[in-house]
């Protein structure tokens, strides 16, 4: 019995790196790696780039101090390092095992600051239905003033949408499939995590608290503030990385806004950090605006490469400092 559940463990953890490994392998089968070395080292300016990490951080850092804000109503007051410092954890085990971060800062807080875990779990849904309806938002707008765009985008990913039923072409079929599976998979997964949680009534009510801390967050205009402090950071996090290559220095500010978009939006697709999905849609997007294959590709494998690395570090740095300190006396323990 055992061995079949670290089986099943094993494989859900394989099929994301899989997927991602196998859309990288495609996309960049014929690559020429000397003349992209060549590129990283010699013509790419590293002082844009060390600049857009800056973004990076702040992203996830606003994000902290958002969480504290949602776990106050419900009598929780975790230290505000503590919550920063749980968030760069997150992202740092979703590279290893995708979408576990949400689970893995819930845990730091309930061992260092006495959090309850399934209330600060309800947050985290509040927060993703926040961030979610202002990317559909901020989508939809984009689609509006791009219309062209989008359609030229689902056209050569093999989505027609005159004839969604027949517009596949074989290369976008294979892609398209295999990630809509993999998320349908991703999301039964996680519904049968969460029904099981169902049965126990107190988990329930805890994290249906936790979903409704918002209505008693003070300073909502602040919630706002840091909602879109969060965003413009992730924006600018990418845009500024346009800088760094003199192939994509013209680009416009429409250009960076629909990529960044486009990219957000595959990262639903449970691959480390999105690589793979990410790197397909943000490189198709930007040889619709004009960009040649070869930078497009070269520029989507050393954006992605070089701001991912960040992730890791910001996860060692905070687990050393938490490790520093001893834990909660009050700490919560709760295993899924």
């Amino acid at each position: 019995m055992n061995s079949n559940k670290t089986l099943k463990k094993a494989i859900n953890i394989a099929i994301p790196f899989v997927l991602g490994g196998g859309i990288l392998w495609w996309m960049y089968r014929d690559t020429d790696f000397h003349a992209m070395e060549e590129t990283l080292l010699h013509e790419m300016n590293w002082g844009w780039m060390l600049f857009s990490l800056v973004f990076g951080i702040t992203a996830q850092m606003f994000r902290g101090i958002r969480w504290k804000q949602t776990l106050e109503p419900m009598g929780e007051h975790p230290r505000l390092m503590d919550c920063i410092h749980a968030i760069f954890i997150s992202y740092a085990t979703s590279l290893v095992i995708p979408r576990s971060g949400e689970l893995s800062r819930c845990g730091v807080l309930a061992k260092y600051d006495g959090v309850s875990f399934l209330k600060s779990l309800g947050t985290v849904v509040t927060e993703r239905m926040i961030d979610s309806l202002l990317i559909l938002f901020i989508t939809f707008v984009v689609i509006l003033s791009q219309v062209g765009i989008f359609t030229s985008f689902f056209d050569r990913t093999g989505t027609n949408l005159c004839d969604v039923l027949r517009g596949f072409t074989t290369t976008g079929y294979i892609v398209t499939a295999i990630c809509l599976v993999i998320t349908l998979l991703f999301l039964w997964l996680l519904m049968k995590r969460f029904t099981f949680m169902a049965k126990v009534k107190d988990m329930v009510n805890k994290v249906k608290e936790g979903i409704l801390s918002l209505k008693g967050v003070e300073h909502k205009g602040l919630f706002t503030f840091y909602t879109l402090a969060i965003w413009g950071s992730y924006f600018l996090h990418y845009w500024i990385t346009f800088l760094c290559f003199d192939f994509t220095s013209h680009l416009t500010f429409t250009v960076a806004i629909v990529s960044f978009i486009v990219g957000s939006i595959s990262v639903i697709v449970p691959t480390p950090n999105g690589a793979g999905p990410w790197h397909f849609a943000v490189k198709t997007i930007l040889i619709l605006y004009g960009l040649a294959d070869t930078d497009a590709v070269t520029f989507v494998l050393i954006v992605h490469t070089v701001q991912t690395a960040l992730v890791p570090l910001l996860g060692i740095f905070s687990w050393v400092a938490l490790a520093l300190r001893p834990a909660s006396s009050k700490q919560q323990t709760f295993n899924i």
